[in-house]
């Protein structure tokens, strides 16, 4: 898990509306040091998610980066992708767990809840996300959850503790100090000019740009 500490790019297919812009802003992350990317895609569009998430497989890869699929097992699975981010609603932990394998990622959307993240480090998650911590535009209805649930999830699990919702440069201290060794950011890594530097930027408050 060595390599769970930086910036945890997502996708939006708002901000990335085709193979060429998402591709681009993709590599301009990885080239500032974004360590794991989620490719995260909602629409029913079955050709594109599969022909889009292989591009980046291999794109990370290039740049020895992680790929997490969001919600989509098989589509991990298709693509031979590190792993998948689950949510509350989507498959089971156990399940994805089973058709991936025992060294796929699986990380779980715990939102504010210590006791949802008690359940997935039982069921075996790899990595546990909480937030939104500050207002998202990506999720603007997603449950607020206070800094002190970072650090509580420090003390109480031995996992990787990621945060997500809202972040910016301007906040993302504030959540690091509390605890994430990884802060998951959309908007204001891709809606910005210079991703790249953009990137290095948050990898910057982590105190280095290391792979470890």
């Amino acid at each position: 898990m060595h390599r769970f500490h930086g910036l945890y790019g997502v996708t939006d297919s708002q901000l990335q509306p085709d193979d060429r812009i998402l591709i681009e802003t993709v590599e301009q992350a990885l080239m500032g040091g974004m360590k794991v990317l989620q490719y995260r895609d909602k629409s029913l569009d079955a050709s594109k998610r599969l022909r889009q998430a292989g591009a980046l497989k291999v794109l990370c890869r290039r740049y020895q980066a992680l790929l997490i699929i969001n919600d989509d097992v098989e589509l991990a699975l298709d693509v031979e992708a590190d792993g998948v981010h689950l949510g509350q609603q989507d498959d089971t932990l156990a399940n994805a767990r089973q058709r991936l394998g025992d060294y796929a990622l699986i990380g779980i959307s715990c939102e504010n809840s210590l006791e949802k993240a008690r359940i997935a480090a039982r069921d075996g998650a790899s990595y546990l996300a909480f937030g939104k911590f500050f207002p998202s535009r990506t999720k603007p209805d997603a449950k607020n959850a206070e800094l002190s649930i970072l650090t509580e999830a420090q003390q109480l699990f031995d996992l990787p503790v990621v945060a997500i919702g809202g972040i910016t440069l301007q906040n993302a201290a504030s959540v690091i100090d509390a605890g994430a060794d990884m802060v998951a950011v959309v908007n204001n890594l891709f809606a910005t000019q210079n991703i790249r530097q953009r990137a290095h930027d948050f990898g910057a408050l982590f105190g280095s740009n290391k792979t470890d």
